[in-house]
């Protein structure tokens, strides 16, 4: 899909000759931003749903906490490989984004041809190897009768969801094609499918067999159902997908394997370290399972809360990332240098302003959040207490997560895999370190905590090395501003906070819609707070956001 709404170039000279195509030619950041910012909306206002389903027919159970344990390894390559901002989508990007469009086709075709064979592979040697891959990854499972049950209904749902690994591969290529050719929609709204599939299957367990099988039996079905749901909803959005590849002039679903193809090269040499770089993330996520597997229900508990947070976050970071990927690509040669720090800037104060505040009104109203979400038939105020405290520590590291994914797609840009893929490395063993000493603390939030610290010093060595890489960056200024946020959404917290103390002296919430007026209350303080103590910082991207909304609605 394209538009022939003019962009603002981002310098005052035209690029030179060799890029894909001329700025005037580009859709303006705030137009891609904006189709994101909906389509992202609706695929995580139904990916909310789908988890509020989950929650209501399985509480923290057997059913669902196998499938946290069952879904970690085809769940990163879906997630990773195959999602928006994914190495499989970050590769496509960085290659085409340089090249006439004419040259696509093929190379999308041979590209899919190599990972369709190693990802078909890979999905058979999981069905082959579900028993040891479970087993390693939750090994504290065999140490209670209740945790044997959870293990059998895990090995099974890891074969039924043995498939995802293939289907990661098309999905991930799919989207890169698609954001190439400024197609922004379908991606970003495509999870929905994947989502209201699951809804549906969790809908038919609902209405014809939970009043017809015993409990044991309904965790064993239940876990089936998740797993199917899952698989026929990736089936369901990739098939989507290649109708959209059809109709933008991409061939949909071919296969070439051409090793000579111009820009093969290009691609493996950003996808394969891209790829590695990932897996060593997800070595993270299984260490935190390890370690999870003997803590009762931490694994289920890990998912709600993860999934309260990645909701804002993942629009936000699409929002941020899906225009600015294509952009850093076009700005890799040394005499654009300027703008892209310049465009770094302003990512990263977009998370900040975004993500730091949040952070904090989600860290101060953590139990009437889940509460209002989860709680209602299988989850239990016991259920809500224990899934907050979880929250709390993951909203801390949300600005620090975005910022890392930022920084790594400027290396990805810049041709470069090798350093996240090293940075990464380190990151395992810190993780590991990190995961023991806090877990033995904390409990289930520590290993929480460890994975904000790791991102912490992921962050830090990324910005150390692009500093070096670009002949220096304005650090200490961003820094400074980046403290301003956190001082101003803190003030921001504390009156949330009050707030929520001052609703609860006067009435107790006790149902969903006195948590939901208590929630509008404290929040609707929060963000009145810092959108007034935001505008005294005088950042520009501020002024910037005010001046459009002004010319929007001025009228």
């Amino acid at each position: 899909m394209t538009d022939s709404n003019q962009s603002e170039p981002p310098r005052s000279e035209p690029k030179k000759s060799g890029t894909k195509e001329s700025e005037n030619k580009k859709r303006s950041l705030l137009s891609i931003a904006s189709v994101v910012a909906v389509a992202t909306l609706l695929s995580k206002f139904f990916g909310l749903l789908r988890q509020v389903a989950i929650a209501a027919a399985f509480g923290v159970g057997a059913a669902y906490e196998a499938y946290n344990y069952a879904y970690i390894l085809p769940g990163f390559l879906l997630i990773l490989l195959g999602g928006i901002n994914g190495p499989f989508h970050s590769a496509i990007v960085s290659a085409l984004a340089k090249r006439d469009p004419k040259e696509a086709k093929d190379l999308i075709a041979t590209t899919t041809t190599i990972v369709s064979g190693i990802l078909l592979l890979v999905a058979i040697a999981l069905v082959i190897f579900a028993v040891p891959l479970v087993d390693s990854v939750a090994p504290g499972l065999a140490n209670s009768e209740n945790g044997k049950i959870v293990r059998q209904i895990a090995i099974q749902q890891f074969q039924i969801m043995a498939p995802l690994a293939l289907l990661a591969g098309l999905i991930g290529i799919g989207f890169g094609a698609l954001n190439a050719v400024d197609s922004y929609w379908l991606p970003s709204v495509s999870p929905l499918i994947s989502s209201a599939t699951l809804i549906g299957a969790l809908a038919v367990l609902w209405l014809y067999l939970g009043k017809n099988i015993t409990l044991p039996e309904y965790a064993v079905v239940g876990g089936q159902v998740l797993a199917w749901g899952t698989l026929i909803g990736a089936i369901f959005q990739w098939l989507v997908q290649l109708f959209a590849l059809w109709q933008a002039g991409l061939g949909g679903l071919r296969f070439r394997f051409n090793l000579a193809q111009p820009g093969l090269k290009e691609v493996l040499k950003v996808m394969a370290p891209a790829t590695f770089s990932s897996g060593m993330m997800q070595i993270n996520v299984y260490t935190d399972l390890f370690f999870a597997s003997y803590i009762p229900q931490a694994a289920a508990a890990l998912g709600y809360a993860g999934l309260l947070v990645q909701t804002p976050l993942g629009i936000v970071s699409n929002v941020i990332l899906v225009p600015l990927l294509p952009v850093f690509s076009r700005l890799s040669d040394p005499q654009d240098w300027q703008e892209l720090k310049s465009r770094i800037r302003q990512g990263l104060i977009f998370s900040a302003l975004t993500m730091i505040p949040l952070s904090a009104l989600m860290m101060v109203l953590a139990e009437p959040i889940v509460r209002l979400v989860y709680e209602r038939y299988a989850f239990d105020q016991s259920a809500s207490e224990f899934v907050a405290k979880i929250l709390v520590a993951y909203s801390l590291g949300m600005f620090v997560y975005l910022s890392r994914d930022i920084l790594v797609r400027v290396y990805y840009a810049l041709g470069d895999g090798e350093t996240p893929f090293r940075i990464s490395i380190f990151n395992i063993f810190l993780n590991g370190f990190l995961d023991y000493f806090l877990a033995g603390i904390y409990g289930a939030p520590g290993l929480v905590l460890a994975t904000v610290g790791v991102n912490i010093v992921s962050m830090v060595m990324l910005l150390i090395g692009l500093n070096r890489h670009l002949n220096g960056l304005p650090l200490a200024l961003w820094a400074k501003e980046v403290v301003g946020l956190i001082i101003v959404s803190a003030i921001a917290a504390i009156g949330a906070f009050l707030t929520m103390k001052g609703f609860e002296q006067i009435l107790i919430p006790n149902n969903f819609w006195q948590h939901l007026i208590e929630l509008s209350l404290a929040g609707g303080v929060g963000i009145s707070l810092f959108g007034f103590l935001v505008l005294q910082l005088g950042l520009p991207e501020v002024d910037q956001l005010c001046q459009s909304i002004r010319r929007k609605f001025g009228k």
